[in-house]
């Protein structure tokens, strides 16, 4: 047996509130022959006239009269739930984002977020997870609020992106390391002993295809599976590492940094997350101020 027409609702509430055929039809934006079908259907479903003759006008039955606020409420709060979300009272906000990110943004940008969602939303709790790979299964399965990385040159329906920032490849060795004194060649470059990040979805080939053409190859002495790791061995050796400028400015401090001496191309970081996730409140809340850390931290400091 089927259930009620609840469309049903919106055209008593219509007619209840309008007091007339004709009124309701252009609230609704129906002719004033289908708002007579559709009082004849109310008339069949609540057994009662609901709006009767009265001169030159329509009065309400007295069912029609108890019935009125109560389904002028319950069409506003459909109303209401099929409206997209505008606001989220953040104070009130008890929720945990899981955010994948690549190694170094933590660190990075990680203070700035953390602390703007502390004044905006205290009850809200920020879980970083390290992004080891390119699958973003965790997106689709809900196990993921965003991720950041780089994209592809196509992605699929199922992810939306945004671009944060552009970053690029540099040299960092340790603050009285020997490529801190004199030019820094391609030759000087490639002649030092290397400390290579090497993963799954990380492709760093370009650099050694770059030396390869000018007859060089670097001495890698080592592999990690991150940059903050490439940068605690380069720390405390003579060994270079070469990671993003960017993502890794919470990582580098007191280390020397030097452009390399070979074309590389930039790469732009972005914000991912899952299309069904588009139109939740306090997620659009949380993209902006992941965006908002990004800006704070790589702005120029007054006494850079």
């Amino acid at each position: 047996m089927s259930g009620p027409d609840l469309n049903l609702l919106f055209t008593l509430d219509a007619l209840l509130q309008q007091g007339s055929v004709a009124g309701a039809g252009r609230k609704l934006g129906l002719s004033p022959s289908a708002m007579s079908r559709a009082l004849a259907r109310l008339r069949t479903v609540t057994g009662d006239p609901l709006l009767v003759r009265a001169g030159r006008g329509l009065v309400a039955t007295p069912r029609a009269e108890a019935m009125r606020s109560e389904v002028h409420r319950l069409v506003e709060d459909a109303r209401a739930i099929l409206r997209p979300s505008d606001s989220v009272d953040l104070y009130r906000l008890e929720r945990t984002f899981v955010l994948r990110t690549s190694d170094g943004f933590a660190e990075t940008f990680g203070p700035a977020l953390i602390q703007r969602v502390a004044e905006e939303a205290p009850r809200v709790r920020i879980r970083f997870i390290r992004k080891l790979d390119k699958d973003s299964a965790g997106l689709r399965e809900g196990d993921i609020d965003l991720e950041t990385g780089v994209v592809e040159s196509m992605i699929g329906p199922e992810v939306r992106a945004q671009s944060l920032f552009s970053d690029r490849y540099v040299g960092v060795v340790r603050a009285d390391h020997p490529m801190t004194l004199g030019e820094i060649t391609a030759e000087r470059y490639a002649e030092g002993r290397h400390v290579l990040v090497t993963r799954q979805g990380l492709d760093l080939g370009a650099i050694d295809d770059t030396l390869e053409t000018l007859g060089l190859a670097r001495t890698i002495v080592t592999t990690v599976d991150g940059f903050a790791a490439a940068l605690a061995l380069a720390r405390g050796s003579d060994l270079i590492s070469t990671v993003p400028e960017k993502h890794t400015l919470g990582l580098r401090d007191g280390m020397a940094t030097f452009a390399l001496p070979i074309e590389t191309e930039p790469f732009t970081i972005s914000l991912l997350w899952h299309p069904r996730m588009e139109g939740d409140a306090a997620h659009r809340w949380l993209r902006h101020l992941v965006r908002q850390a990004c800006d704070a931290a790589l702005r120029p400091r007054p006494d850079a």
